[in-house]
């Protein structure tokens, strides 16, 4: 599955890096607490988040991770946005709440789950 797969199945605005938008996505970890992601998420493709501050993309840049999901119409900040540029991370805005974010991803059969124990 590609980010512009994502992209379509979520209806979801390109906010950076939109020529990565054809990136191969092979795995996803969703969460508000970037303290999980730390502990928990391994060999992440796409980060889904409600969370928006910039402590979203140093986890990003930490974990390298190609893709950021924001859900429920959370707008990351222009230096937030600037951040992802300089790191390449793609940045993808949804509407969609976590649940049903996951759900939609899910459904597809196309991603793992990128924690240990998924």
């Amino acid at each position: 599955m590609t980010a512009a797969d994502i992209q379509k199945l979520l209806n979801a605005k390109i906010l950076a890096c939109e020529e990565k938008i054809d990136m191969e996505i092979t795995s996803a970890f969703a969460s508000d607490m970037m303290s999980d992601c730390l502990a928990f998420a391994k060999d992440v493709s796409v980060l889904i988040t409600g969370l928006c501050n910039p402590q979203v993309m140093r986890t990003a840049e930490l974990l390298d991770i190609e893709c950021i999901i924001f859900i429920k119409g959370k707008e990351p900040t222009d230096s937030m946005i600037e951040l992802a540029k300089n790191n390449g991370i793609c940045v993808l805005l949804s509407e969609y709440c976590l649940f049903e974010t996951c759900g939609i991803l899910f459904k597809t059969g196309e991603l793992r789950g990128a924690s240990r124990g998924c």
